[in-house]
């Protein structure tokens, strides 16, 4: 998911500093094909660990909210998210948040239908029905269990990476594809506020 369509900009660091990388867009086989699980002595391995770092400061610099590792050409059961209080979609903020081998549980039968959008997919939007309520469980970066119940905003982030895990895109969740729209007519034509995306 992006905050914004701001364009990324370039940054360099020494080898030993933490990485932006690639993202996968749309068309390419790892983004559609299911990811493997991560076995623990994996989970704690330095390249592991590295990685989820890369992929923290990926999504900071694409001003993301969440990054699975599919979309950065790793076919693990991988994401990253992080919401910041002054994000106007959520009603507060989600600490940086590593799921291991996630576990969805949808809660209730209610469905809310929000704008999403996607790296993977850039400067698209579309409307998309999710679970108001999920249960996660999964590994932290230690590889320790935890276990949370989600709604709103943040029950959507869940689901929309748990889905790159298993090769599947908001696209694929849309009723009604006449929403999708490009980034720049979506703020112009349907979103309800201008920091709403």
């Amino acid at each position: 998911m992006l905050r914004s369509g701001a364009a990324p900009h370039a940054r360099t660091g020494s080898p030993s500093s933490v990485s932006i990388l690639k993202v996968a867009r749309i068309g390419h086989p790892v983004v559609r094909a299911s990811a493997r699980d991560l076995a623990s002595d994996e989970l704690h391995s330095p390249e592991i660990q590295r990685l989820i770092d890369d992929m923290k400061e990926t999504m900071d610099e694409y001003e993301g909210v969440g990054l699975a590792a599919p979309q950065v050409h790793r076919s693990l059961r991988l994401a990253v998210i992080e919401v910041q209080a002054s994000d106007e979609r959520t009603e507060q903020a989600v600490p940086f948040t590593v799921l291991a081998n996630p576990v969805l549980t949808r809660l209730g039968t209610e469905i809310l239908t929000g704008w999403e959008g996607c790296l993977s997919i850039p400067d698209l939007r579309g409307l998309v029905p999710r679970s108001a309520r999920v249960r996660l469980e999964a590994l932290d970066r230690e590889g320790r269990p935890y276990t949370v119940e989600a709604e709103g905003f943040f029950a959507r982030v869940i689901q929309h990476e748990c889905d790159h895990l298993d090769g599947r895109v908001y696209l694929d969740r849309m009723e009604d594809m006449r929403s999708l729209s490009f980034f720049k007519e979506f703020r112009t034509y349907a979103a309800p506020d201008p920091d709403e995306a």
